[in-house]
C-alpha cells in the first residue's frame, strides 16, 4: 500500500464519519436553538431543561436514518474489501 493509498482510504473514512454523524448533530442543534430561545423568551433558566429533548431528538433521527446509516457503513465496506486487491505494496 502506497502512502497516497492510505490517504485516499483516511480521507474516504472521514467523509464517511461526517456523513453518518451529520442528521444527529443537526437535530441536536436544531432542537437545542429551539430550547434556547424558548428559554430566553420564558426567563426558565434550567440548565436540565435541553437534555430530554436533544436526547429525544437524536434517538428519532438515529431511527429515522438509520437505514441510510447502514447502507452507507455497509458501501464504504464493501468497496474498501474490493479495493484491497489492487493495492500493491
Amino acid at each position: 500500500m502506497t502512502p497516497d493509498q492510505a490517504v485516499q482510504i483516511a480521507r474516504e473514512a472521514m467523509i464517511v464519519t461526517l456523513l453518518l454523524s451529520a442528521p444527529m448533530l443537526g437535530f441536536g442543534l436544531v432542537v437545542g436553538l429551539i430550547v434556547s430561545i424558548f428559554q430566553a423568551v420564558t426567563q426558565i433558566n434550567e440548565m436540565t431543561l435541553t437534555f430530554i429533548p436533544k436526547i429525544i431528538a437524536v434517538a428519532l433521527a438515529l431511527a429515522i436514518f438509520l437505514p441510510w446509516l447502514i447502507q452507507t457503513i455497509v458501501d464504504f465496506t464493501t468497496n474498501l474489501f474490493q479495493s484491497l486487491p489492487n493495492m500493491t505494496m
